[in-house]
């Protein structure tokens, strides 16, 4: 469970076309559950539009796969968004960032969150936009590997990823390489909103089947 003294926060999900499934719905999924309030929104869109995501596995060499993921749909209007209104920002990688990181009204949301001092957790290809919004300067951060030389570029301290579930924390800004990291990605995130997460002794029970297409292929 998490808990905060400050009561309830609430968090952006900064969304795009395509991007990573996991790196949005999992954050989302997650933070709700931990009692975050999360809204979800997308230049150019409005609450209730949907952004395709897209699921990327690696295939070694730097470089990954990528199939269609499911709609993720919005829950807030991006041309309604109070950054003063939210304790933190999560962006997600995929392929989203590549063109959110040239949408000025992004950039500019970007560094308001970054000159308030709130916490920032990008993954993946997300620093993509942080290196855009000019935030990074003089930060240590890391990414999905590719990314390295935008980071260099935008004057990062490049912390190179041992796997890919590698995180790390300069002050308000914690950067992810992958969604294999999640559960370390997450905590921090909610370590820096002035969450803490206890324990439970309690148990769930996942109750799983063969589907009825793989069974036939069995038999």
């Amino acid at each position: 469970m998490a808990n905060s003294k400050g009561g309830k926060r609430s968090v952006l999900l900064l969304c795009g076309d395509y991007m990573e499934d996991y790196e949005a719905m999992v954050p989302f999924q997650a933070l709700l559950a931990f009692g975050v309030s999360v809204d979800a929104a997308c230049p150019g869109k409005k609450s209730g539009d949907v952004c395709p995501t897209a699921v990327h596995q690696s295939t070694g060499h730097q470089t990954y796969s990528e199939t269609r993921g499911h709609n993720f749909a919005l829950n807030a209007t991006f041309d309604e968004i109070d950054p003063t209104k939210y304790d933190g920002l999560v962006i997600p990688g995929g392929r989203a960032p590549e063109y959110l990181a040239m949408n000025d009204s992004v950039i500019d949301l970007v560094r308001k969150f970054s000159n308030s001092g709130k916490t920032i957790a990008s993954i993946c290809h997300g620093q993509l936009i942080l290196a855009a919004a000019d935030v990074v300067k003089g930060r240590k951060c890391t990414a999905y590997p590719p990314v390295k030389p935008v980071l260099i570029a935008a004057g990062a301290s490049w912390i190179e990823p041992e796997t890919m579930a590698a995180c790390v924390v300069d002050g308000n800004i914690i950067t992810g390489a992958t969604y294999e990291g999640h559960p370390e990605f997450i905590r921090l995130f909610l370590k820096a909103l002035g969450g803490t997460i206890t324990g439970s002794d309690k148990r769930i029970l996942f109750l799983c089947g063969v589907s009825f297409c793989f069974q036939n292929l069995l038999e």
